[in-house]
């Protein structure tokens, strides 16, 4: 049996540690995966950050990390879809309530994933360039297409063009690029915003219309564009979308708003244990910033709900996802790998450094590390 090495977080505000760890055994319904390219991602940094306030559950010490693509090396007896030595990408969800925190985080050599929450990696694309995929995609399908959530129609090769749109607040996000995508497959309009230099970027991916987030007429633009279709709801997507994003459900008539991040930075504090200045301000504006935001809903109309990404493998949306779109429409270029992938280093210890540059400030790309 190899060597299995990962990146463990051992106290909560810990920087990464690169030690041995177990080799992971498949469980009947899993894969282990020889992880050949990780991505971080902002949940990583974040319970990095905030030690156990979002993820109370998660021992001490564990191996984080969500994003992994590689080589299967063995699977489970229930397995039907792979086989060892195939090609694969995964959501690995060893951070979730109820998971085993170690065989299943991504942060290392070796890791095992659930069958429904893989897909084979197409034979013109990278590791490095699957590996941007797992969470965002998971997290854009559950909010869109849960019936929890927006609940919309689900994609195809061949989708009806529908008199009906959806906004994407965020699109040159990771979740907001791949929900773009997902919903143009699905025959919806797309409306997004970004900055300006990445509004080709996402025209390319679908969106009809983009505008620039920062326009202070942006959400009356949103709303003339919307004019003629019904807009089933709007997918907030980065710290300071959920704000406009339901005033655009107000403009729009929308009455869904889903949001994927919370309204304040989970990065404006010092990373460490205690109460300081900084943690305290951070959690009084996300309080009153939350309380504002529901009272705005509550006079409008509108539900705004946060999604869970890994809520999908729970429901018909993860094999809808995972097994009967991703495969086909990642292999005949409908959907694209999405922000492009750009590599930090080439082992564990780059994991760290990836996190740190991540926190400081990343935009229309993801940060991977591949491993040899």
């Amino acid at each position: 049996m190899p060597t299995n090495t990962a990146a463990w977080i051992d106290a909560p505000y810990a920087d990464l540690t690169v030690r041995e760890a177990p080799f992971p055994t498949a469980r009947p319904s899993q894969l282990v995966v020889r992880v050949r390219a990780i991505a971080v991602n902002p949940l990583d940094a974040t319970i990095q950050s905030n030690g156990r306030l979002m993820y109370g559950w998660l021992p001490s010490p564990a191996i984080l990390g969500t994003d992994i693509a590689g080589e299967v090396v063995s699977v489970g007896s229930a397995v039907t879809r792979f086989q060892p030595g195939d090609r694969v990408f995964a959501f690995a969800v060893g951070m979730e309530r109820g998971r085993d925190d170690i065989a299943e985080g991504g942060f290392q050599s070796y890791a095992a994933v659930e069958e429904r929450l893989t897909a084979p990696v197409p034979a013109d694309l990278g590791f490095e360039q699957a590996v941007v995929l797992p969470l965002a995609v998971s997290t854009a399908a559950s909010a869109l297409f849960q019936t929890d959530q927006l609940g919309l129609a689900h994609p195809s090769a061949n989708p009806t063009e529908r008199r009906e749109s959806v906004v994407v607040w965020g699109g040159t996000t990771s979740v907001g690029s791949n929900a773009i995508q997902l919903a143009r497959a699905a025959g919806y309009t797309v409306i997004a915003t970004a900055s300006p230099k990445n509004h080709d970027a996402l025209r390319l991916l679908g969106a009809t219309h983009v505008f620039d987030y920062r326009d202070p007429e942006a959400v009356a633009k949103i709303a003339a564009a919307a004019s003629g279709t019904t807009v089933r709801g709007v997918l907030a997507v980065a710290v300071g979308s959920a704000e406009p994003s339901v005033a655009v459900a107000r403009a729009t008539g929308a009455k869904r708003v889903v949001l994927a991040s919370p309204s304040v930075s989970f990065y404006d504090q010092p990373r460490r244990g205690g109460l300081s200045r900084q943690r305290l301000r951070m959690l009084a504006r996300l309080v009153a910033s939350n309380a504002t935001l529901q009272v705005r809903c509550a006079l409008s109309g509108v539900r705004a709900r946060f999604v869970w990404g890994s809520s999908l493998m729970n429901n018909e949306v993860g094999p809808m996802l995972w097994a009967d779109y991703l495969p086909d429409a990642l292999a005949d270029g409908r959907h694209q790998a999405f922000p492009p992938a750009r590599v930090v280093g080439t082992q564990l210890s780059a994991i760290q450094p990836a996190l740190d540059e991540l926190r400081r400030g990343v935009s229309a790309e993801k940060l991977v590390v591949t491993l040899n």
